[in-house]
């Protein structure tokens, strides 16, 4: 069985684009595959929180976690910061890394733009996601396109050390989403859904009620064409949204543009929020089943002493090569 490691922030509500785009992926995997989850809280920090909040959103994440279909039974799943090898890999990998790779980084850069001078933790945020990687001797990271780059690094990062010092790390593979699955915006359709954007109607989240997904799916984007079918280049809005119904309701797309062949945008966008809404339903009432429970903590503890477990052999081993400790 191949070891699969991936993780989500938790920075907000998560978006079905989140879900669509990853955390079904997490569900698909977890049968076949040694897999291990993580709350990466400590990226979190790299911008300024709440902590109250935050410590919210971390329950949140857990929580949806299980309602989308994690299995504490057959996959590890856990807060980053309560594995304290995630940090201490961190550090030996930035002794390895230079200052000219991560300057290249094309989500620093956009994240920085406005800034004269941003956090050391945003610069240095692909190190720790290497190490979260490579902590735990991961065959696969199932994650988005606009992760690749983060994925190469990691990957130089590994190569660069085995080849210094000998075997010590596994060099992992991405594994990532087909362009035809990426949702997203639905008021911009040429930019992918986002939590932090400010219309709240650019995105649909697992948590929002019918009402919120009925306005944000009426409001979307389309164009003055008229007509229901599948063209990204030319007809981004509608074809976006197409996406998602094909995602949700399991039809292909050109059973989908058959269907409506005839019909205007607004029957579309009334059978869209239907199925939406029955697909969201259920996970939404396991989310409100296990939020409040202590059922949650100990799922998370548990998770936290097995990755434990895992990491400290990776770091005894990694101590070793670089001739750290006695």
């Amino acid at each position: 069985m191949k070891r699969v490691f991936s993780g989500v922030q938790p920075t907000g509500n998560i978006h079905i684009g989140n879900y669509l785009g990853a955390l079904k992926q997490f569900v698909e995997l977890q049968d076949e595959n040694n897999c291990i989850y993580c709350i990466v809280d400590l990226h979190s920090i790299t911008l300024p929180q709440d902590p109250k909040v935050l410590r919210k959103n971390i329950l949140d994440v857990a929580a949806l976690y299980l309602a989308v279909g994690l299995d504490p039974k057959k996959s590890i799943i856990f807060v980053q910061s309560m594995v304290p090898g995630h940090t201490e890999l961190s550090w030996i990998l930035t002794c390895n890394s230079y200052t000219g790779e991560l300057s290249r980084m094309t989500q620093f850069k956009q994240k920085s733009r406005d800034s004269e001078s941003a956090p050391t933790g945003l610069f240095t945020y692909p190190i720790l996601m290497a190490a979260d990687i490579l902590l735990y001797d991961t065959d696969v990271v199932p994650v988005g396109n606009d992760q690749k780059q983060h994925i190469e690094i990691t990957r130089d990062l590994a190569e660069r050390i085995n080849n210094k010092y000998g075997k010590t790390f596994v060099v992992p593979d991405g594994r990532f989403l087909k362009e035809g699955a990426r949702i997203m915006s639905l008021d911009d359709p040429t930019s992918k859904m986002s939590k932090s954007a400010e219309n709240i109607h650019s995105r649909i989240s697992l948590l929002d009620d019918a009402n919120k997904i009925k306005k944000s799916i009426m409001r979307a984007t389309t164009d003055s064409e008229g007509t229901i079918r599948f063209d990204m280049e030319n007809k981004p809005g509608i074809s976006n949204l197409l996406n998602i119904y094909s995602a949700f309701s399991g039809m292909k797309v050109p059973d989908i543009e058959k269907k409506y062949e005839g019909l205007g945008y607004g029957d579309f966008k009334k059978d869209l929020v239907e199925v939406t809404v029955d697909a969201i339903l259920p996970i939404q009432q396991r989310y409100n089943e296990i939020r409040e429970s202590e059922e949650l903590i100990t799922i998370l503890k548990d998770g936290a002493e097995k990755a434990n477990a895992i990491s400290e052999k990776t770091i005894s081993r990694v101590k070793h090569k670089f001739g750290l400790g006695l």
